[in-house]
């Protein structure tokens, strides 16, 4: 394999010749010996930020240069056309999710994602290199922090990327959970007029129906779909153009104003310049928040699930059935397991834990910046994509396919003794529990 030497002011360091990422990547992954993928929604959406910055200056340069000529005055950094092209085409690809192979960095790290920047300039660096005719690693050319990061800062690509990633993934959630809602609906008119004894305390109560157990889901189902709707509302105002701490410090005012909007028509999301920079930067309130609707999400999720775990288990006697989806046991023959069910309470499980690390991590904001925006960036996205999934297989996998014996629960339920309940306004609750 053949290497390039780069060096930082701390010391040189070997990087594979054909890799994109450079000796900051390095640093960080050696620094951070961990496995634990960033997510690729996020790695995505830095491309996009970074497109947006510079088709936001290539807008400005070329729009001065026809009312001014001569722009020297402005004092702006300066990147020729050509370069500047290829800097573009590089986000672009970034954003099409294309050399996340050379992304390194994993997502539980330390730095409040300066490595995430840092790799992502690199990436582009040296993929415009690559556009330019150039090697990798010759940044006497193009170079990853000077110009592959012109006019931003950590502070303000990498939360408003993970933004962007929240958005879209809420978007697919509340998607998915619509359709967990409609299964649900169709059991309910499906099961309307089955019998069955309601529980509390997992004691047999009053008569119902498996319809109108089925419509609590349905219900719930509805304010979590409406909650997560409306959580776009709680992150659409970005930062972008802050630079560090939010201050706007040595970001022109046209990047400030003009960048968010750009943003905006890239990513066809509602996003908004924040009225206050150093707000949306230092206080990650927003995101604890996002977290909570999902939580009360997975709390709906995993009382559907175990409740029909509950239900169809043998020692219950009930007559719901499982769909049948795969084999067991290794040892007893004609096994059927809740396996459905057991994976969407686990995710449910990973979510509750990952509120609680959210809610910490987000509380540990010190006065201007919060150093963990990494780890919580990543356990909010975990926690979207794992509720994806559980309503994709809840709904596709089990509660579509669910089953009834109608003979079974007509029998259970004339067999049983709270029926006497029914009969309370006639005799009084005494004879009725003599009755019972």
């Amino acid at each position: 394999m053949r290497f390039r030497i780069e060096k930082d002011f701390i010391g040189e360091l070997k990087i594979p010749q054909d890799a994109l990422y450079g000796i900051h990547s390095l640093r960080a992954k050696n620094n951070f010996p961990n496995q634990t993928l960033f997510n690729i929604e996020w790695y995505k959406a830095m491309g996009t930020v970074k497109k947006a910055v510079y088709l936001t200056y290539r807008e400005f340069i070329e729009t001065a240069k026809q009312k001014y000529g001569d722009i020297s005055k402005f004092g702006l950094k300066i990147i020729p056309p050509d370069k500047l092209k290829a800097f573009i085409q590089a986000a672009e690809e970034v954003a099409e999710g294309k050399w996340f192979e050379h992304f390194i960095i994993p997502a539980i790290q330390g730095g409040a994602g300066t490595s995430i920047n840092m790799n992502i300039n690199e990436i582009i660096a040296n993929r415009a290199l690559e556009i330019s005719g150039h090697n990798h690693g010759e940044y006497s050319i193009i170079h990853p922090v000077e110009q592959a990061n012109i006019y931003q800062s950590t502070n303000d690509t990498v939360p408003t990327a993970l933004r962007i990633a929240i958005m879209k993934l809420l978007a697919k959630l509340e998607k998915q959970i619509n359709y967990t809602r409609k299964e649900t609906e169709h059991k309910e008119k499906e099961f309307a007029g089955i019998l069955r004894i309601g529980y509390t305390q997992l004691q047999a109560a009053v008569p119902t129906t498996y319809g109108k157990l089925f419509s609590t889901y349905s219900d719930a189902l509805s304010r979590d779909w409406w909650r997560v709707s409306k959580a776009w509302e709680r992150i659409k105002e970005i930062n972008l153009g802050g630079s560090a701490i939010g201050t706007g410090i040595t970001v022109p005012t046209f990047i400030i104003m003009t960048a968010p909007e750009i943003l905006r028509k890239e990513t066809g999301l509602p996003l908004a310049k924040s009225n206050n920079l150093q707000d949306t930067t230092s206080n990650l309130d927003s995101l604890v928040e996002i977290h909570a609707i999902l939580k009360a999400h997975a709390v709906n999720l995993k009382k559907i699930a175990d409740d029909i775990r509950l239900l169809a288990a043998d020692i219950t006697k009930e007559a719901l059935m499982l769909p049948p989806r795969q084999t067991g046991s290794s040892i007893m023959p004609g096994k059927i397991n809740p396996v459905i069910n057991e994976y969407v309470i686990s995710v449910a499980e990973k979510v509750f834990a990952n509120d609680a690390l959210i809610t910490s991590l987000a509380s540990m904001t010190n006065l201007e910046l919060n150093a963990y925006l990494p780890a919580i960036g990543h356990y909010l996205l975990e926690s979207l994509e794992l509720l994806i999934s559980a309503n994709k297989t809840l709904a596709a996998n089990l509660i579509k396919d669910l089953k009834i014996d109608k003979e079974k629960a007509l029998n259970e339920f004339y067999k049983n003794p709270s029926l006497a309940t029914i009969l309370v306004p006639f005799t009084g609750y005494e004879k009725a529990s003599a009755l019972a």
